[in-house]
């Protein structure tokens, strides 16, 4: 199977996450005040710098909208956000009609129902380890990693290394 996911990373050029249960271990946390705030790791974060790094555009599509969120993706240079949008394909059509972009060449990594419709879609859709059953059951792949404990950074490195681009962006760091 880990063959069959290089392939179809090879021509990602948009790689698409989900926030809750992706990007975060899907907790939500709110103050007394009624803000929320959220929990990122830095491995995903540094992943997904790489990846943008390597030359693929980056988005975010959350149902949920938060700043935070927001703040997060301008921290790591994420160029396209859309929260609060629950039809995910939806807005996955709006961005390739931008982007002049086709299925084939998207990346998504979800975790719940909302995004199935987008996994089944996109030329590599994945689950994160721990994701609901039955969107592991039909995406591509999943990653060993749980959301938000390094799920991205798996993501961002097996399109790096399908395209070739993982060794340099590791040993620069030599």
């Amino acid at each position: 199977m880990h063959e069959q996911l290089l392939q179809r990373a090879r021509d990602i050029r948009l790689a698409i996450f989900d926030v809750d249960g992706v990007l975060t271990d899907g907790r939500l946390y709110f103050l007394a005040d009624g803000s929320e705030f959220k929990t990122f790791n830095t491995l995903d974060g540094h992943g997904i710098k790489m990846l943008i790094n390597s030359g693929v555009r980056t988005a975010i599509i959350s149902g949920r909208k938060t700043p935070v969120v927001e703040r997060r993706a301008q921290n790591l240079g994420i160029q396209h956000l859309y929260q609060g949008r629950e039809d995910k394909l939806v807005v996955l059509d709006e961005l390739l009609a931008e982007l002049n972009l086709s299925y084939f060449e998207v990346a998504y990594l979800g975790d719940d129902l909302p995004d199935l419709p987008v996994i089944r879609r996109v030329g590599l859709g994945m689950a994160v380890a721990s994701a609901d059953a039955f969107v592991r059951e039909h995406a591509h792949g999943a990653t060993q990693a749980r959301g938000g404990e390094g799920a991205a950074r798996e993501f961002c490195e097996l399109i790096m290394r399908a395209q070739g681009t993982l060794a340099a962006a590791q040993t620069a760091y030599l």
